[in-house]
């Protein structure tokens, strides 16, 4: 048993492990419960087990699907490619899409932290026939962020600017203590230490501080930055929004709570806009579980 299956059977324990063949490769799988399909994602820089407090209090009335997305956990993480970045959020909200299908799930609800909310609110702005309902903790879309941007956010999210240089200038630079620089991340943006699981943490750490790993991180910011606002940019100028039912959650205490107007950002993105701040700073489901559960609980199940 690897370190990664050993920490799924701690804390996980009634999710099944799948693999699922995409176009572009293999994409981790957890499935548990039954009921209406709920996706759920994962942020930066950590897997599926962000969820392991949340996902197991929905499967009495969900099927719950929990993946590492693309260039994170055990997922495939494809290489820096100079002509086209494979870390577009469009791109891997297509990938999670196929994976639903290929599960025989063409309707679901999306739940998503971090750089899975960016990955979830583009599939509910590409595919709308799919998505019921979305919940996104903690982010700004990325046209958004860097249009309200300021000293003190450039200070507080460093490596939006740090991780976005050419490749492969901060992967060289990172490459000295990967562990180091993910434990910045992963105790940086609250006001007090996260209390994280052992067998999350290590798995975190394991998973994500390879070189193939760290580039996939990289790609995805510089695609935030390059190519995601553009995105944004052309569904701004249309008036495109989020059609279905969205709860937008968001730390107090983090940078997104202390230094943007979320409700006027998501507003503006969204035709049914609801909203949850929560006691804690970015890292929601290991911070305020049990707060992010109550809410998700009452919008879950709010019929629309």
């Amino acid at each position: 048993m690897t370190a990664f299956e050993e920490a799924d059977a701690k804390l996980l324990p009634e999710f099944e492990r799948r693999w699922m063949q995409t176009a572009r490769g293999k994409v981790l799988v957890l499935i548990g419960g039954t009921g209406p399909a709920l996706l759920m994602l994962h942020g930066d820089p950590q897997t599926h087990l962000c969820w392991h407090q949340i996902a197991p209090e929905l499967t009495d009335r969900f099927t719950v699907i929990l993946t590492d997305i693309r260039g994170r956990g055990e997922t495939h993480k494809p290489s820096h490619d100079p002509l086209q970045n494979a870390y577009t959020k469009r791109e891997m909200a297509t990938e999670q899409l196929e994976v639903m299908r290929t599960l025989g799930h063409d309707k679901f609800a999306l739940v998503a932290h971090d750089r899975g909310a960016r990955v979830a609110r583009r599939l509910a702005l590409d595919h709308p026939e799919n998505v019921t309902r979305l919940v996104v903790m903690d982010i700004i879309p990325a046209l958004d962020f860097y249009e309200n941007s300021n000293d003190q956010i450039a200070q507080d999210y460093f490596y939006f600017s740090f991780l976005t240089q050419d490749y492969p200038v901060p992967e060289t630079l990172i490459a000295g203590n990967p562990e180091a620089f993910l434990r910045l991340i992963l105790t940086g943006l609250s006001d007090k230490a996260v209390n994280y699981d052992t067998h999350a943490l290590r798995a975190y750490l394991e998973a994500n501080a390879t070189p193939d790993a760290i580039t996939a991180m990289c790609e995805c910011f510089r695609a935030g930055f390059h190519i995601d606002r553009r995105h944004d940019q052309a569904d701004r100028d249309i008036g495109k929004k989020i059609a279905c039912p969205t709860l937008v959650m968001w730390g107090e205490r983090g940078v997104v709570g202390r230094h943007f107007d979320v409700e006027r950002i998501w507003r503006a993105w969204c035709e049914q806009a609801q909203f949850a701040p929560m006691p804690s700073g970015h890292f929601i489901p290991e911070e305020a579980p049990d707060d992010a559960l109550a809410a998700l609980n009452g919008f879950l199940t709010t019929e629309t």
